[in-house]
């Protein structure tokens, strides 16, 4: 389960949809709690590709993991510098259900205040 967890990790800092995509079940569903709202892996995607692509040097830091019987639970601290802003930290954590070696399931928990900066970046009018 930790290689699993490593590559995802690594998939989402890189921004890498094709190994995201391989990792998920196709029917895998994405729980946010600051939106109390699930996603489909294509909603996911385009946030997960939209965050590295916007969030410069994004990496996950101070990793928490506990393996569970389905999966494993993650609690870790996300870093990077979102441009016109400034350093951005979000603790968050995560409960990953996996059933033959893809990821199901993900109920993600997030500090909410922390997040407003990408909140108001993703609302401004981009550059074309």
């Amino acid at each position: 389960m930790n290689e699993l967890a490593d590559r995802f990790f690594a998939a989402v800092s890189s921004g890498d949809a094709a190994a995201l995509t391989d990792m998920y079940a196709p029917d895998a569903r994405i729980w946010h709690n600051d939106k109390n709202a699930e996603e489909t892996v294509a909603e996911n995607l385009r946030v997960l590709r939209w965050l590295s692509r916007t969030v410069e040097n994004l990496r996950y830091e101070d990793i928490r993991r506990y393996p569970l019987p389905d999966g494993f639970a993650q609690q870790h601290v996300v870093r990077g510098n979102l441009p016109g802003h400034g350093p951005l930290e979000v603790a968050a954590g995560l409960f990953v259900q996996v059933r033959d070696g893809r990821i199901t399931r993900i109920d993600e928990y997030v500090d909410s205040a922390a997040i407003q900066p990408l909140y108001a970046v993703s609302a401004s009018p981009r550059e074309q």
